[in-house]
């Protein structure tokens, strides 16, 4: 992590140290605070800079109540992918009409559950998932999928997802053969990307099919979801939600026709959520400086494990008063609770002198963190504290 990025983190975050102690106190760590109010916050930038758009909230990023909670009220559309989405938004009381499914590739009993919750709205990229609706309620709607690869974002989905548009023609024939409704089409550039090129290359090569697929099957579509993927500042400075936003706008120009989706997760949630982690020893081997944390890849950390996403990592001490100075730094590895060497979150890594017992902070949590830890060597998942600084 830069200086400079440090010194702004320690700026923004100077003032909850008192509340994250009073917390520490309480309920020990490792422990991940939740504050619903950066969700609000940050669905409200999301609003302000995709004018137009009906967001959909991808639930698998953290489907915390208190998120999913927060975003409905404030308006929300949701995006699902599993039977227990549907499920647990629908125990919530978010209506279903809310809801997309976006998963591209599903069990026809899938389909069938999503259905009876009242979700119309589906996707697909193959023939064999167009066949899967043979038959179905003729209100159905489909999206079909292309596929934009982009090699510069942490997660090409690409690889996985998605038709190249040039075989996106046969395949909205397909969808008009089984009986169901084209609706248009749905694509993602990939998550953490770098650059905002990605989203409008990749809008204006949808736009064109929309008027190929209408001159040549004289159908018209009417919806484009540009996906998700927009991207957060972790250890660096990555292009803004603003930076996004005018690109789309650029590219859409007159054709504000369409019904626009966008599928935020790791954006709306990525803020809102902190770890406190704890040094529970330390070593010295090779002449470098080891400490041993409480939470590491198989727990909280497994973003950096699954996605080579790498979260900033302060001292508690560092954010504790109103005018602390930059203390002195030495890079340092630290790892994870696990008897497993692969284990280790971040080396190298610039921190001040830290003894047993110290706590460390990592904001930016709340995005791919406990959805994707695990109980390897028996170790409790981290618990999550609903709990603002305000």
């Amino acid at each position: 992590m830069n200086p400079q990025r440090r010194s702004q983190l320690r700026r923004e975050l100077r003032g909850r140290a008192g509340h994250w102690r009073e917390l520490v106190a309480a309920y020990g760590t490792p422990l991940l605070v939740l504050d619903p109010y950066r969700v609000a916050a940050q669905y409200s930038l999301l609003t302000e800079h995709l004018r137009g758009f009906r967001l959909h909230y991808a639930v698998k990023a953290l489907p915390h109540p208190a998120v999913l909670t927060v975003l409905a009220a404030s308006g929300s559309g949701f995006d699902v992918a599993t039977g227990a989405e549907v499920d647990l938004l629908g125990r919530l009381g978010v209506p279903a009409a809310r809801c997309i499914y976006t998963h591209p590739v599903k069990k026809p009993a899938d389909i069938d559950h999503a259905h009876a919750a009242g979700i119309r709205t589906f996707v697909v990229d193959n023939p064999i998932e167009a066949q899967k609706f043979v038959g179905r309620d003729p209100e159905i709607e489909i999206l079909v999928r292309l596929a934009f690869p982009n090699p510069s974002a942490k997660s090409d989905l690409s690889t996985k997802f998605g038709t190249d548009p040039t075989d996106a023609e046969l395949l909205v024939k397909h969808v008009l053969a089984a009986g169901v409704r084209f609706a248009g089409f749905s694509f993602h550039v990939g998550s953490q990307g770098s650059s905002v090129t990605p989203y409008r290359d990749a809008l204006r090569a949808t736009l064109e099919l929309t008027r190929h697929v209408e001159r040549t099957l004289g159908v018209q579509a009417t919806t484009i979801d540009v996906g998700g993927g927009f991207p957060v500042s972790y250890r660096d400075e990555m292009p803004s939600i603003g930076a996004v936003g005018a690109v789309i706008d650029q590219v859409l120009g007159n054709h504000h026709s369409f019904r626009m989706l966008a599928e935020p997760g790791r954006f709306v949630v990525a803020d809102c959520m902190t770890l406190l982690s704890s040094v529970v020893g330390s070593a010295t081997r090779a002449g470098r400086t080891w400490h041993y944390l409480d939470d590491g890849l198989y727990g909280s950390y497994s973003n950096v494990m699954t996605e080579d996403v790498h979260p900033p990592i302060l001292a508690l001490s560092e954010v504790d008063g109103d005018d602390v100075a930059m203390p002195t730094l030495e890079p340092v590895t630290l790892a994870g609770p696990t008897c497993d060497s692969a284990d280790v979150v971040a080396a190298d890594y610039p921190m001040p002198r830290l003894a047993v017992g110290d706590v460390v902070v990592s904001p930016t949590m709340g995005a791919y963190t406990s959805v994707t830890a695990s109980r390897f060597n028996g170790i409790a998942e981290t618990p999550i504290v609903v709990s603002s600084a305000r």
